[in-house]
Formats: C-alpha cells, sequence, structure tokens
C-alpha cells in the first residue's frame, strides 16, 4: 500500500492569501488566512507590496507542515490572482517596483498610441488592449522611470506577473506560468511563445520576460525544503477546474473580489470579440483553453460603496440590504474601470435614476444589479460557442449570495446553482496535484435559484442596455 501523502494549495488573492492541507482523500484537515493591504496612492491607482505576499506565503507554508505532522507532503500548488505586474531583480529576486494590481488602470493613457494594432493584438493574445494588463503597465513604468529603463536595458530585471515573483522567490527557478502569461498582452495563444508582434510593438525585449513554463510542472522544491512545487496557474482558471474539472463545453462562474465567467473551450483556442482567451491548464503533453469574461467589480464595488455612501464594513451586509430593496435606477461601477465586454478603463460611477443622496439600500442594490448586467451581457458574447445552452449555471466565490443569484437567474433564464464546496480555486489547484482525486458531482450544489421572468426583468434590461449605450459608446 502507498504511503499516505497530504498537499499544499496557496490561493494568493486580492486582498489576502489562503493555504490549505489536502489529505489523499480531497479533505481540508486545516487552513489558514493572512490578509493584506492594498495601497491607491492616486486614483485609479492600486497597489501592493509583493515582499509582503511572499512572507504571507511563506508563513502560511510552514503552518501547513507543521500541521502535516508526520505525515509527508506530496507536493505544494500556488494561485494567483492576475493581471498584477511588477519589476524584479533577476539575481536576487528583490521586487524593485511596487505589484501593481489588476485593478489597476494608470497606464490608460498609452492605449490610444496602439489603437490600430488593437485587433490584431487580440487576435494574436486572445486578450483586448486595456490598462490593466501587462503591456501597458509595462511601457508606463519605464516612461516614468528612468532609472528602472536603465536597468531594463541592461538585462538586470525580470518584468512579469505576481505568480512569477512569487514562484521564483520561493524556488529559485525564474518562470512565467502560461495561464498569466496571456494577460501579459505578449503571449501568442496559438504558438504557446512570446509574440515578436506583441514584444516589438511595447518596446520589450525576451531577455526581460521569465521563461514560461506549463500549469503542471516542476519548478523546484519550495522554500528550501524538499517539497516541489508543481502547479502554478491563474486563480480563475483553477476555480473552473475546481468546479467542472477539464470538460470542454462546461461553463461556471466565480465571485469574489472581482469575478469571472469561464467557458472550457477544449484544446484549441477560440477568439471572440469582448472576451478574454487564455490557457486554462496546460502540462508538457497537452493543453486546453478558457474563454472567459472577467468582471471587475464584485465584492470590491461593496468596499468602494462602503465608502461612498459612509457604511461601515460591519454593516454593509450587502446581500441583505439587496433582499429587501428595489430599484428603478442604474448604476455603473466606474472606480476600477469595466472589463468584458466592454473595456472602458477608470472613471467616475454612474448613477441614473440615482444620485448619492438616494436611499443607502437602494444604491447597494443597483449596484449589485450592474454585476448581473454584466454576467448576462458575457453570456450574450458567449453564445456563438456554447453548443447548447446550460443546464445550470453554477456559481461559487464569497460573492454568489442568494439576492445576485437570484438576479442573474431572472436576468438569463438558466437556473443558478449554488456550489456546496467552498474555495473551489483550492480545490482546482488540489485536482491537479493529487490526479488520483475523484469528486463527487452530485454534491456539486446545495440551492438552486429557478428563473422568474417578468415584464420589469424585460424593462431593467432595456434600461441597462440604454445606459451602456449613452454612456461608454
Amino acid at each position: 500500500m502507498d504511503r499516505a501523502h497530504h498537499y499544499i494549495v496557496i490561493d494568493q488573492g486580492t486582498s489576502s492569501t489562503k493555504a490549505f492541507l489536502f489529505d489523499s482523500n480531497g479533505k481540508v484537515l486545516y487552513s489558514k488566512k493572512i490578509k493584506h493591504d492594498l495601497s491607491r496612492p492616486k486614483q485609479f491607482h492600486v497597489e501592493c507590496d509583493a515582499n509582503v505576499i511572499l512572507n504571507a506565503c511563506s508563513e502560511l507554508f510552514q503552518d501547513m507542515v507543521h500541521a502535516s505532522g508526520d505525515v509527508a507532503i506530496h507536493n505544494v500548488g500556488l494561485a494567483v490572482q492576475r493581471s498584477t505586474f511588477l519589476f524584479w531583480e533577476k539575481e536576487s529576486c528583490l521586487p524593485v517596483t511596487p505589484a501593481i494590481s489588476w485593478q489597476d488602470s494608470r497606464a490608460h493613457a498609452i492605449l490610444d498610441e496602439f489603437s490600430e494594432h488593437s485587433q490584431k493584438l487580440w487576435r494574436i493574445t486572445g486578450t483586448p488592449l486595456s490598462a490593466h494588463f501587462g503591456g501597458p503597465k509595462y511601457l508606463h513604468m519605464v516612461r516614468k522611470n528612468n532609472e528602472l529603463k536603465s536597468r531594463v536595458e541592461k538585462g538586470d530585471l525580470y518584468f512579469g506577473p505576481l505568480s512569477g515573483f512569487l514562484s521564483q522567490a520561493m524556488t529559485g527557478t525564474p518562470g512565467v506560468d502560461e495561464t498569466i502569461a496571456c494577460r501579459s498582452l505578449f503571449f501568442d495563444i496559438r504558438s504557446g511563445d512570446w509574440s515578436y508582434f506583441a514584444l516589438d510593438l511595447f518596446g520589450i525585449s525576451r531577455i526581460c520576460l521569465p521563461p514560461l513554463a506549463p500549469v503542471k510542472y516542476n519548478l523546484g522544491n519550495i522554500f528550501a525544503t524538499d517539497i516541489p512545487l508543481s502547479v502554478v496557474m491563474g486563480d480563475q482558471q483553477a476555480a473552473l477546474i475546481g468546479q467542472t474539472g477539464l470538460v470542454p463545453g462546461t461553463i461556471a462562474s466565480n465571485f469574489g473580489t472581482s469575478a469571472s465567467i469561464q467557458y472550457n473551450a477544449g484544446k484549441k483556442p477560440v477568439v471572440l470579440d469582448g472576451l478574454i482567451s487564455s490557457v486554462l491548464y496546460s502540462d508538457e503533453n497537452e493543453k486546453y483553453f478558457m474563454v472567459e469574461g472577467t468582471i471587475n467589480a464584485c465584492n470590491s464595488l461593496f468596499y468602494n460603496l462602503e465608502n461612498v455612501l459612509d457604511i461601515t464594513h460591519e454593516k454593509m451586509k450587502w446581500d441583505q440590504r439587496a433582499s429587501k430593496t428595489e430599484t428603478n435606477g442604474i448604476f455603473i461601477p466606474g472606480f476600477s474601470g469595466l472589463a468584458a465586454p466592454y473595456w472602458t478603463p477608470g472613471f467616475d460611477d454612474i448613477y441614473i435614476g440615482l444620485n448619492k443622496d438616494s436611499d443607502k439600500n437602494e444604491i447597494v442594490r443597483a449596484g449589485m444589479e450592474s454585476i448581473g448586467f454584466l454576467v448576462n451581457d458575457i453570456l450574450g458574447c458567449l453564445s456563438p460557442i456554447i453548443k447548447s445552452k446550460p443546464y445550470i449555471l453554477t456559481a461559487a466565490g464569497g460573492g454568489a449570495r442568494n439576492p445576485l443569484l437570484q438576479f442573474i437567474a431572472d436576468l438569463t433564464g438558466l437556473p443558478v446553482g449554488h456550489s456546496a464546496m467552498k474555495d473551489r480555486t483550492a480545490y482546482g489547484v488540489y485536482k491537479l496535484l493529487n490526479p488520483n482525486y475523484q469528486s463527487d458531482a452530485s454534491k456539486s450544489v446545495d440551492q438552486i435559484f429557478s428563473p422568474e421572468q417578468s415584464d420589469k426583468i424585460k424593462e431593467k434590461k432595456e434600461q441597462w442596455r440604454d445606459a451602456i449605450n449613452r454612456n461608454l459608446k
């Protein structure tokens, strides 16, 4: 009989880092979370300290090892927030800039320079030209800092996603996982290599980019132990695998600080207007692709409204406020910009039929509804490649709460199932670490929200469409 093993998964998110100790049967034996702060030095600027995050990962790893006791750790997997980029020293692996968050859109002024190439870039990379992604962030940072530019030209630094920094700092081996390389705007989704066209367009040399690596790949032993780091991937890719595995044609949604609607496109990349195409999973033998619509403001929308409406975090309870309130107003969140399918950089929040003196609960309700409208818009963009209408849309994450899921069901006409399993991102990584694990699909949802179509819903859809057409197009 094989000796029992444990597995460690680190889930590095926007506002916290979590770690999980799994046994060989998929049971979470121990978990812990460490929060970290985001800095907002100016409007549309959002950043964090990469070393703080690295230290949290190290502390959590040691805690998991201690909790495992005498049982050996087989390997470790890492899921990381995407579109957060920084520069770090190649030799020392010390950060030389803050990690510029996926929420940050400070580079939006650069976009006009590349507008004539935007469609070609999208076809090559599967990713729209946006200030949230790597290319514009790279240019903005080197143009604003002559010393940084000089060090880049000397070849002293790597530029890459947070996942690349963390994996090198943990193992000593530089590498960028393919799932997050897609968010750089440098990655050719069809060839699986850096795009010469994109590198030339943004003026970045290959020597400034860490080597590419598959999702499932031994990067080396972690934190000076004999335990290998075997999986590194984007958090939303992990969430889809956690919910539906690697089955082509499956669709799922995840609601956290941001939100994402994900579709497993199978073994060939598909590029659709308004959406992101990226690698879902890869190893040395095969590759799967994902088409995704991202929503920048999910739980972060309510964090922002806490400040706007002067509501303490303890008293926000947005799901309770939304469930007992109706609104005829429309709220378009602009504080972190709109992602799919509109790709608009940060702007002032838009209130239609509302104002900041309106009933606070009504504004919260309208904010929640904006998430549902964006989900519906993303599903509309996905419709050309969905071969058959999903019988259910599975929803996971801390933002997957009753009034939002019911509103999404009503808008889309699809039953929405609340995921019975928490921490789907961690489970997605675990499934890759331990391919012998078989989850029980019969226990995948614990509540289903059935659609209730009405004239009110039709009217709300028209209001949203009119608001988008008047304000963003």
